[in-house]
C-alpha cells in the first residue's frame, strides 16, 4: 500500500489544476435519444438506515414524500454507500473515486482547519458548473472546515449550511468545535431555526428561481444524525455531548421534518413545471445507528455489515426512469458522480471508480455484474469485497465469506464451504488494497 507524506496531507496535497471540459447545449446519451440536460437534485440523508422508509418497512412514522420518488420512479434494491461513515462517502461523492484513494478519505472525524479536501483536480460541483450548470449545497458539507476547502473553491456558486460533521438543530453549533460553522457563502449566520426546515427552504429557494441554465443543487440533510432533537426542541446545554438522549419518537419526528422537506422541494418543482427536465435522487450517506432500523441486514453505522453500507436509494425522471419499477443493479456512491457527469456533458480529469447508472434505470440495458471494495480502520479495522453475489468481509472477529443472494443477513459464513472463493476474494481484496493509500489512525488527525 502507498505510504502518505503527512506534512502533505496536512497541507491538503493540493495538486494540479484540471482542465475542465466544455458541454454541448444537447446531451448525446448513448443510452437513449438526445435531450436537454437536466436539472439535478440530489438529496442525500445522513445516518438513515435501509429500513427507515415506508417503502422498506418503517410502521412507526411514515415517509410519503421520500416513499414516492421511488414509486414515480425507480427503487435501487442494491444500492451502497462508499463508506459506513459520513465524510469518506462525500469524498466519494465529490470525486467520484474511492475514498482510500484521498487523504481526506481515510479519516473522520475532521476538527483542523488544515485538513480537508482539496479542490484542484476539479470536483463534482467545479465540473457541472464549468458544464454550463447553476450550482448549489445546501445542508451538511463536512469536507473541510478551513477557507482553502471551502465549497465555494469547489464550484459551488451557493453554499448555506454548516461546515463540519454535525451541529446542534437549534443553537447551529458545530458538536466537534464548539464553534459556529453555519455559513450563507462564507458570511457566518445566526438566524433562528430548526436546520431541516432551514435548509428546505433555501432548497425551495434554489429551485424556485427561474433560470436560462439547468441546475444542480446537492441537498445534503444532517437528518437524523445526532442530536436527537426535533422540531420545536431546545439547544443542548453542551452540544459536545449531543450523542445522549434521544427516543424512538424523537427519531420519528426527525425524519417526518425531513420528509416533509422533501414534499416541499418536490411541490417547488411541479410549481415550475420541470419534472420531466429534472433528476431527483434520494440517498444516504451510510447506514443508521441507535434508532434506525436496518430490513434484513446485519450492523450498522461504522461496520463494514450490510446495515453499514446498503442503503435505500430511489430515483425518479418522469419521461425516462420508468415509473414503479426496482433496479437490481449493483450502485455505490459514486456512480451517482459518474451519472451526474454523463448526463452534464462532463468529464473527470480524474478516472472514476463509478459508472454511469442510466443505461440500467432507464431501462435500456440489464444489471451488469459488480466488483466493489470498502475499507475503515480508524475506530475499527475493517474490509470488504463484493464480487456479483458474494462478499469476502474482514472485521475484529475474523475473515469471513457470504452469499448475499442466499443470505443477504450475513448470518451463514461459507469461508469452509466454499473455500476456493474465500481464497479468490481475499486475494483480489489484497491486491484493491495495495492500490490505495494506506490506513491512517485516528489519533493521526490531532494535533
Amino acid at each position: 500500500m502507498q505510504a502518505i507524506d503527512r506534512r502533505a496531507f496536512l497541507r491538503g496535497l493540493t495538486a494540479a489544476s484540471a482542465v475542465a471540459a466544455s458541454a454541448p447545449a444537447l446531451l448525446g446519451a448513448s443510452w437513449g435519444v438526445q435531450r436537454r440536460r437536466p436539472n439535478i437534485v440530489f438529496i442525500m440523508a445522513d445516518d438513515f438506515g435501509y429500513g427507515d422508509l415506508g417503502i422498506t418497512g418503517r410502521t412507526d412514522y411514515r415517509t410519503p414524500a421520500i416513499d414516492s420518488i421511488g414509486h414515480d420512479g425507480v427503487q435501487l434494491m442494491q444500492s451502497y454507500s462508499a463508506a459506513p461513515v459520513c465524510s469518506p462517502t462525500r469524498v466519494a461523492l465529490m470525486t467520484g473515486r474511492y475514498p482510500a484513494r484521498e487523504p481526506i478519505g481515510l479519516i473522520e472525524p475532521l476538527t483542523t482547519h488544515e485538513v480537508g479536501l482539496p479542490a484542484d483536480p476539479h470536483t463534482l460541483p467545479r465540473l457541472m458548473r464549468d458544464a454550463g450548470y447553476d450550482t448549489a449545497l445546501v445542508g451538511k458539507w463536512h469536507l473541510g472546515l478551513g477557507p482553502a476547502f471551502h465549497p465555494h473553491r469547489h464550484g459551488f456558486d451557493e453554499f448555506y449550511g454548516f461546515l463540519g460533521a454535525a451541529a446542534d438543530y437549534a443553537s447551529h453549533r458545530d458538536t466537534e468545535t464548539r464553534t459556529q460553522q453555519f455559513f450563507d457563502g462564507t458570511t457566518p449566520v445566526a438566524a433562528p431555526g430548526y436546520l431541516t426546515d432551514m435548509f428546505t427552504e433555501r432548497a425551495v429557494r434554489v429551485v424556485s428561481k427561474v433560470r436560462s441554465k439547468p441546475f444542480f443543487l446537492s441537498l445534503q440533510y444532517n437528518a437524523p444524525h445526532w442530536p436527537w432533537q426535533a422540531p420545536g426542541d431546545a439547544a443542548y446545554p453542551d452540544s459536545v455531548q449531543a450523542q445522549s438522549g434521544g427516543s424512538p419518537a424523537t427519531f420519528a419526528r426527525m425524519v417526518e421534518s425531513m420528509d416533509r422537506g422533501v414534499a416541499e422541494v418536490l411541490r417547488a418543482i411541479g410549481a415550475r413545471g420541470i419534472e420531466r427536465d429534472t433528476l431527483v435522487v434520494f440517498t444516504s450517506d451510510n447506514g443508521g445507528e441507535r434508532f434506525s432500523h436496518m430490513g434484513p441486514y446485519s450492523e450498522r453505522k461504522m461496520t463494514l455489515g450490510e446495515g453499514g453500507i446498503h442503503v435505500m436509494t430511489v430515483a425518479r425522471w418522469p419521461g425516462t426512469i420508468p415509473r414503479g419499477t426496482r433496479s437490481q443493479q449493483v450502485s455505490v456512491t459514486m456512480d451517482w458522480t459518474a451519472t451526474m457527469l454523463a448526463l452534464a456533458g462532463a468529464k473527470s480529469p480524474r478516472s472514476l471508480d463509478g459508472m454511469d447508472l442510466m443505461p440500467a434505470l432507464s431501462g435500456k440495458t440489464s444489471p451488469v455484474s459488480r466488483t466493489l471494495a470498502w475499507r475503515i480502520a480508524q475506530r475499527r479495522s475493517e474490509g470488504a469485497y463484493r464480487k456479483g453475489d458474494w462478499k469476502f468481509l474482514r472485521n475484529d472477529r475474523g475473515e469471513f465469506l457470504y452469499d448475499l443472494s442466499r443470505d443477504p443477513g450475513e448470518k451463514t459464513d461459507r469461508r469452509v464451504t466454499d473455500a476456493a472463493r474465500f481464497t479468490e476474494l481475499s486475494r483480489a481484496f489484497a491486491s484493491w488494497e495495495r492500490g490505495v493509500l494506506a490506513p491512517v489512525g485516528l489519533d493521526s488527525t490531532r494535533r
